[in-house]
């Protein structure tokens, strides 16, 4: 018996009598996409999600009764009616992950009150939790909506994430997993792999924790950190393009959404090589047979993980090789990730509902029936698919400012010049009616630290931002540029400077 599962029974206790099933019961399991859509719209429950800001489950208030957003930036300034953000800033030792700012909102008293005040308990999602935030959820009488942590964070170790692939029989790129305490160790372990490598350590970002290594000098860049990992991953370096695809583990297999082009590594949204800026979504975006490579290697990958004991929402990063088209398998995220708005706003998931009603509904605590086939096959057609891109815009230079002026979210449009202005106030990147209008989600206010890796702010539109090799094209550039020049910052005091370098910048990854 799984620990926590079933209480255990009292000695000597009689035992209970048989419940009896009645029609009622029989009817009352969920047979169909439209029984799970009227289940949410229907929903009593407390629902929320608790994180820095609203964008990873964007829109979900829509679908879901009684569902709430508990943030700490208000990206609406107060405009947003179901974005809860405490008023008073407490106390509290500088940010350094997404950990620090929910356990920081699940300890304050405007969040406590907020919570008491609708209701005893409910159910909380998050992006990024620990032990830590889970103790918290308790306290607070709210069930969390995903694995343990500690299976999660298990999981989310690039080291880990390769083995659960071998099991599950999905190719990665060439590598090998060692100890690594010099150049010259590197390259023994290597020297199958070619001279070109790439070198990962188990946790972190892609853009912080992705060393590529062709000589001692490249090595000698990322020694401490290298040298300092118990176990790191090295691979072949190849010549290949990104790709993100999100699926969902349930109690009946895994769904599986359709495979997203990334944005990665330009120069213009992101100061780090190799760091993820922004997806797409668009029709035959690869060929069928890669199509049919990732969503097949993404269902076993997701069984896998249900065979280690992990429920619910999940994305990969696949490679995909320029020379071959041979799919690999890049990394896992064990959790809700910056891909998910686009991936539940577009047309396949409208159709039926969202991917992360599928997630939430592990947790809801009524049985229900799916044909997963059906799904999956639903979500693969490209007629079911419709065009959209989102740029995460980071402050890409080496300065630390202070912001004095910054857009507010909203719609913008483009002209035909390119010059861009504020069209409208909205919440929902579904108030975009073509290619010169996007949905801007502000991050960076007024009085907020701009500094090198810093989240501006989110841009979504119609339509692609890169052309068919993947570059970035003009009409993302204009946005970018566009959106970056309604920002206005100045240089703050000396004293200001060496008192933020000492606690240190929150370079941290928001999304």
């Amino acid at each position: 018996m799984k620990k926590g599962t079933m209480a255990a029974k009292e000695p000597h206790q009689k035992p209970a009598k048989p419940k009896e099933v009645n029609k009622e019961d029989v009817s009352s399991k969920l047979q169909s996409v439209s029984d799970i859509r009227r289940f949410f719209y229907k929903n009593e429950e407390p629902i929320y999600f608790v994180s820095a800001t609203n964008f990873n489950l964007l829109g979900a208030d829509e679908w879901i009764k009684d569902f709430r957003f508990i943030n700490y930036i208000d990206c609406y300034d107060q405009q947003h009616p179901n974005v809860f953000a405490p008023k008073e800033e407490l106390p509290h030792e500088e940010f350094q992950s997404i950990e620090d700012i929910t356990a920081y909102l699940l300890e304050h008293k405007e969040v406590h009150d907020f919570v008491k005040s609708r209701g005893k308990g409910g159910k909380v999602l998050y992006l990024m939790f620990d032990e830590r935030v889970e103790k918290l959820a308790k306290r607070l009488n709210l069930k969390v909506c995903f694995p343990s942590s500690k299976l999660r964070a298990h999981l989310d170790n690039k080291i880990v994430t390769n083995r659960v692939a071998e099991k599950a029989g999905v190719p990665c790129v060439p590598y090998v997993l060692e100890k690594v305490d010099s150049f010259q160790t590197l390259q023994k372990v290597s020297a199958h792999l070619g001279k070109d490598l790439v070198v990962q350590t188990a946790f972190g970002d892609s853009g912080h924790t992705t060393f590529f290594i062709s000589n001692e000098g490249d090595y000698n860049k990322y020694k401490k950190e290298i040298e300092e990992e118990p176990e790191c991953k090295i691979m072949k370096k190849i010549s290949c393009r990104g790709s993100a695809i999100e699926a969902c583990v349930t109690r009946h297999g895994t769904i599986v959404a359709p495979l997203l082009t990334e944005l990665v590594g330009f120069k213009e949204l992101t100061p780090y090589k190799g760091g993820w800026c922004g997806n797409e979504i668009y029709p035959n975006a690869f060929t069928k047979s890669i199509r049919d490579q990732a969503r097949k290697y993404t269902e076993m990958f997701g069984n896998q993980l249900r065979a280690e004991g992990y429920m619910g929402y999940f994305e990969l990063d696949f490679l995909i090789e320029e020379k071959t088209n041979k799919v690999y398998l890049g990394e896992l995220n064990p959790r809700i990730t910056g891909a998910s708005s686009i991936t539940n706003h577009a047309v396949f998931a409208l159709a039926d509902c969202p991917l992360y009603l599928f997630h939430i509904l592990e947790w809801m605590d009524v049985d229900y029936h799916l044909n997963i086939k059906q799904i999956n096959q639903r979500w693969a057609k490209p007629e079911n698919i419709d065009n959209w891109g989102q740029m995460v815009i980071k402050h890409t230079e080496d300065t630390i400012d202070i912001i004095t002026e910054a857009p507010q979210s909203g719609i913008y449009s483009m002209d035909k010049e390119g010059n861009i202005k504020f069209s409208r106030f909205d919440t929902h990147r579904r108030a975009v009616e073509n290619e010169n209008e996007a949905f801007f989600l502000r991050i960076l206010k007024p009085g907020d630290y701009q500094y090198e890796g810093a989240d501006m702010g989110i841009l979504v539109s119609r339509g692609r931002f890169m052309t068919d090799d993947f570059k970035l094209n003009a009409r993302g550039k204009k946005w970018i540029n566009g959106i970056k020049s309604l920002f206005k910052a100045e240089a703050p005091s000396k004293a200001l400077v060496d008192n933020y370098e000492v606690k240190g910048a929150s370079g941290f990854k928001m999304l």
